[in-house]
């Protein structure tokens, strides 16, 4: 049975470092997972798939040392069946081997009430640093939305500030659109990176939840976008990307076309950018920001 749900249970609770050891044929893998090297004859693309020269994609770093889903534990008192992966942001404090050890610290940072109707958000934090040295590699934060643990100041327990709210992209024209093609079997791909939600792969399962196949996970999305940018933007070589945060708007299907607007901003380097389904004609990612080395 679940306890009863207690911000300051979550804000302490203990996290084992993670020590996660990747090879070259997971960073092969994890970049087929987001399309790369469906052109065969893409030499760039292949820097990404192929042993020869490769490079890890920045955004690799959200699938290392993940501390898995440990809001399941009946201890934290989560109502998780009806959590939802609202926002990421990962930064880049050096460039991703293409293979390593790492370790991942894990904690959380603020728990905020929304209201008894309005559930609650959690804001966790990963580092993820080198093994042999502890030079940080990447950080990473992630807004959970417990939609049904609201209401807990109500109780006499504490509240933590919200954080400013992510920018919304500018309202002229975007100043480029970049097109990426996702794989029908790019969910059954991803989930080979550590997330085994059945949601992803049986298709009883999502049309459960309400949808009418599996989905593609949130964070698969999020590095397609990652590629769009880097392509767009960076001349091709992903260790450009140093920053990228993004709200979760909508879910995608595997096969779908991922549309991806930028908007250069004033500061160099600097972009906006949200990205759509042009199946459906909807927004998937929202509220989009990225720094490109200069």
């Amino acid at each position: 049975m679940s306890q009863m749900f207690d911000a300051q249970r979550l804000r302490d609770w203990a996290f084992e470092p993670i020590r996660h050891r990747y090879s070259e044929r997971d960073t092969m893998l994890y970049a087929l997972s987001l399309g790369a090297g469906m052109d065969p004859c893409d030499e760039q693309a292949l820097r990404l798939c192929y042993e020869d020269r490769l490079q890890a994609l920045p955004t690799m770093a959200v699938v290392l040392a993940y501390p898995g889903f440990w809001a399941k534990n009946p201890a934290t008192g989560i109502n998780w069946v009806k959590l939802v992966h609202g926002e990421q942001q990962l930064h880049l404090h050096q460039v991703l081997p293409s293979a390593g050890e790492v370790l991942g610290y894990s904690r959380v940072t603020h728990v905020i009430d929304k209201g008894a109707d309005k559930g609650a958000l959690m804001i966790s934090e990963r580092k993820v640093c080198e093994a042999n040295t502890g030079a940080v590699i990447a950080t990473m934060t992630q807004t959970t939305f417990m939609r049904g643990d609201g209401g807990f100041t109500q109780r006499g327990q504490r509240s933590d500030d919200a954080p400013a709210s992510r920018p919304a992209v500018p309202s002229r024209p975007p100043d480029m659109k970049h097109q990426l093609a996702s794989r029908p079997e790019s969910a059954l791909l991803y989930r080979l990176m550590g997330d085994y939600n059945p949601l992803h792969a049986d298709p009883a399962v999502a049309i459960a939840a309400g949808f009418k196949q599996p989905i593609l996970h949130g964070l698969a999305s999020f590095g397609i976008a990652a590629r769009s940018l880097i392509e767009s933007c960076a001349e091709r070589n992903p260790a450009g990307l140093v920053d990228i945060g993004v709200r979760f708007s909508s879910p995608v299907y595997p096969g779908e076309t991922l549309e991806t607007s930028i908007w250069k901003l004033d500061e160099p380097g600097a972009y906006a950018f949200q990205t759509k389904v042009l199946e459906r004609d909807l927004i998937v990612l929202s509220h989009g920001t990225a720094r490109i080395a200069v």
